[in-house]
């Protein structure tokens, strides 16, 4: 069924369409009217799930923590300073094997106060143990939540996923959407069966005090579960284009590397821009590719390296700053690429939600020309910043 929707639409409909149980979330610009789909799809008798209204972004993680222990697949989303305020609960479900899905509109985070896209929300969670993934449309923020819960509850992974969608440019936007009718999903993603999970009559504690003994192995355990998601999100982005004909390409997605001289790599919408330039100008024969960094957890080392063989200098478009070290995407590129000798090199841009158009994706490419001739010196650029020479 192909309609017009909004991306927090698409959101509240895959978690119907996934069949979650349970839902706990506290409103927050512009995460609300996620939730506010979900309520009305449940009073309407549309979704049959439990919805908890909560005090705030902290127990709607704990209320989803004590539910998906219960055996139940679940559903949040949140934004901003309700992420940071849910932070301390974060690393609980990675640790308990929890596959929670949650949706995360991402905004910046005060001070100063903003209602716009940035991703300095969900990058510092990055180590929380909560597998990532940043979304281009709408159409895959509807099959990246289908996905998400195929991914976090096999058996080889049993850790949570935050799906990241940029504020207002999806969120509030509307686009078309093929919203897959409910057959077909229970078919690509069936009930959930936990291995375990708490029962009322054999009461136990969870995430109990454990002693240095163990913690180490917990941790472990976690690594190796991030690990294996990455064989598993492939595998599942092939099922779910067999099924429905659309396929993201696993971690990274690749447009005319093959033979490009300079290569960027971007996250989420400002992919699409990227993509219509390195279009326009390989029609005027300059040797430009771009990557989609879909996801920074599981983070693709390998898929980098590989690409990082043929070209002559990447950069890497981040909407958050690591103050001091660039941006967060940057720095784990960087690391990536450890031992290569190509220039690598950080384009800050769309910060607090400032539009990133056109002429600016020209610059990255003319600055990535210029670093891989040895011209451009300066490893971190800002970009459309008042007052700052990029």
């Amino acid at each position: 069924m192909m309609r017009v929707v909004t991306g927090n639409y698409a959101a509240a409909y895959a978690a119907m369409r996934a069949r979650a149980e349970v839902v706990a979330a506290y409103p927050i610009t512009p995460q609300t009217f996620i939730v506010e789909h979900i309520a009305e799809f449940i009073n309407n008798g549309e979704m049959d799930a439990e919805y908890m209204a909560v005090e705030s972004e902290h127990s709607a993680m704990s209320a989803i923590i004590s539910a998906e222990a219960t055996g139940v697949r679940t559903f949040t989303a949140t934004s901003s300073q309700g992420l940071a305020l849910m932070h301390e609960m974060l690393f609980i479900p990675p640790a308990l094997r929890l596959p929670i899905v949650m949706a995360v509109v991402n905004r910046t985070v005060a001070a100063p106060i903003g209602i716009w896209c940035e991703y300095n929300d969900a990058m510092p969670q990055r180590d929380t143990g909560w597998m990532m993934v940043f979304v281009e449309n709408n159409q895959e923020v509807f099959d990246m939540i289908i996905q998400a819960y195929k991914i976090a509850e096999n058996s080889d992974v049993l850790l949570p996923m935050m799906v990241c969608l940029d504020a207002f440019i999806l969120s509030h936007t509307v686009e078309p959407v093929s919203l897959e009718e409910q057959e077909a999903v229970d078919e690509f993603l069936p009930k959930y069966k936990p291995h375990v999970y708490l029962l009322p009559e054999d009461p136990m504690a969870v995430g109990t005090f454990t002693p240095p003994e163990y913690i180490q192995e917990v941790r472990y355990q976690e690594d190796v579960a991030m690990r294996n998601a990455r064989r598993v999100i492939a595998r599942v982005d092939e099922e779910f284009g067999e099924k429905f004909g659309r396929k993201y390409h696993g971690l990274v997605e690749k447009y005319m590397v093959d033979d490009a001289d300079v290569v960027l790599i971007t996250l989420g919408t400002v992919t699409s821009t990227a993509r219509e330039i390195v279009h326009k100008l390989r029609d005027k024969g300059k040797k430009v590719g771009l990557v989609k960094l879909r996801f920074m957890r599981p983070f693709p080392e390998q898929e980098l390296r590989e690409i990082a063989e043929n070209v002559k200098a990447i950069g890497v478009y981040d909407r958050s700053v690591s103050f001091g070290s660039g941006g967060p995407a940057y720095i784990e590129v960087r690391n990536a690429l450890y031992g290569f000798d190509i220039p690598v090199i950080n384009f800050l841009a769309g910060i607090g939600g400032r539009d990133v158009m056109a002429p600016d994706i020209n610059l990255m490419f003319e600055k990535l020309y210029m670093a891989a001739d040895g011209a451009e010196k300066k490893n971190i650029i800002w970009i459309g910043t008042r007052g700052v020479e990029p």
